[in-house]
């Protein structure tokens, strides 16, 4: 099984993700020349040679109009690359550990920049005035869907910007229309999001396990002030997440680090046992005394089940064909996965049926007494079983007659797709269409997307 495994020793941000992918790539030419084509006003990336600590890795440069966005950072405070995060009516500023993260602030937009006694995300250390642009995250929708990059690569950025500003959001006490992006700072996080979702599509692995994350400690300056460390949205976006501080002083995780690594991730842990084939090294700006990277691990893994199922199990001779379908309707309802039977040739000769019931293992206690109650049998077996099954979806294709609902199952290098029979059937009955026509049609889509 192709998978890949991120360390996070070092917290994770998104340019850091993405030269660790990058080095990974087979053609690294066609990605570059690709990421430069999408249109961005202004952006371009540029895969830079570096090292830390002795190890050798790539910087990816991201600029607007020529120009990186970093500075140097309030000693004590941050650790991150230049912030692009989104913000509530805010500005980014930036880190300096070459991670980009937005903390919001809320104040008028139509101010000069010399106002402030703080740098904002796109601005040089030069003196200059003038206004502040905002991008709402229906523009950055818009954005991003206008991209020339396959769709599974535009869904998969929307959702990552989804689960920011819904943080952000959280964060703030406020509704996600009132999150803002900085127009200098959203372009650049553009780049760097939908080039971690681009070269994902073009490594297409399996599985990803992600390492336990490194959020920093201590503080962070923001306009309203020092806030800690992981910053509010940031901590929201790893719920659940095994993370932890350490010593170094600063933020080492960002919001993008964060939603990309909680959207991808198929699992949180240690490394796994892997045959590793490639290793790509992500590398930021800033010395901390130890190497300041991220890591991406690119092998092979056994296959292992990734599941546990329970099988009750009884025959069944001397109950009518009404009965015994009566009793496996009640079972589903009752909570079981799966309920079959099997026709077999019990004692004396008599016909009769194997009962299959599938549950998980909190259900067992619950649905064998349910089996008893509702059939002849004075008796089940218990079996356990390790089980392999593919991770379900949900997906919506259009068609000219309208959307069709699509199951999507998808691991283990393998994906399955099934339009939803009722919604393909009720677009043929109102077109007066063929249901076959409908189904090549939406199967015509999928195949598109791939």
């Amino acid at each position: 099984m192709k998978t890949l495994y991120i360390e996070c020793a070092m917290g994770a941000a998104g340019d850091m993700l993405m030269a660790s992918l990058y080095e990974l790539l087979p053609d690294k030419e066609a990605f570059l020349n690709t990421m430069n084509g999408l249109g961005l006003p202004g952006v371009a990336l540029q895969a830079k040679s570096a090292k830390t600590c002795g190890i050798a890795g790539t910087h990816m440069a991201v600029t607007v109009h020529g120009e990186e966005e970093t500075e140097p950072a309030a000693p004590g405070h941050s650790h991150g690359e230049a912030q692009k995060e989104p913000h509530l009516h805010s500005h980014p500023h930036d880190h300096a550990h070459d991670h980009e993260h937005h903390h919001d602030h809320e104040h008028p937009h139509d101010h000069p920049h010399e106002e402030h006694d703080h740098m904002h995300s796109g601005e040089q250390v030069h003196d200059h005035t003038h206004a502040h642009h905002h991008a709402t995250p229906g523009h950055i929708a818009e954005i991003i869907d206008a991209l020339p990059l396959p769709q599974e690569v535009r869904t998969a950025a929307r959702a990552v910007y989804d689960d920011i500003a819904k943080a952000e959001a959280k964060a703030h006490g406020c509704p996600v229309g009132d999150v803002h992006y900085h127009e200098v700072g959203a372009l650049d996080a553009v780049a760097d999001v939908t080039g971690v979702c681009y070269a994902l599509y073009l490594l297409h692995p399996d599985k990803i396990v992600v390492s336990p994350i490194h959020v920093g400690s201590g503080t962070v300056r923001c306009a309203h002030g020092i806030m800690p460390v992981p910053a509010p949205a940031t901590a929201n976006l790893l719920e659940g997440v095994p993370t932890y501080g350490g010593s170094i002083r600063g933020e080492l995780c960002t919001p993008t680090g964060a939603a990309l690594l909680a959207h991808f991730a198929s699992g949180f842990g240690p490394m796994p046992v892997m045959t590793v084939e490639q290793i790509g090294v992500g590398i930021g700006t800033k010395d901390f005394g130890q190497a300041n990277c991220v890591r991406s691990f690119w092998g092979n893994t056994r296959e292992e089940a990734n599941g546990q199922i329970t099988e009750l199990v009884c025959n069944i001779d001397d109950m009518s064909p009404e009965a015994l379908s009566f009793a496996c309707s009640r079972l589903l309802e009752l909570g079981a996965l799966d309920v079959y039977t099997v026709p077999g040739t019990m004692k004396k000769g008599r016909p009769g049926h194997l009962l299959t019931v599938l549950c998980d293992a909190d259900k067992i206690s619950d649905l064998a007494r349910e089996v008893l109650r509702y059939t002849t049998s004075n008796g089940l077996r218990v079996r356990r079983c390790e089980k392999y099954f593919l991770e379900p979806s949900v997906g919506t294709v259009e068609t000219p007659w309208g959307p069709v609902r699509v199951k999507y199952a998808r691991g283990f290098g393998i994906r399955h797709a099934k339009p939803e029979y009722e919604d393909a059937a009720a677009l043929a009955r109102k077109n007066g269409i063929s249901y076959q026509q409908v189904l090549e049609e939406v199967l015509r889509k999928i195949d598109g997307n791939t």
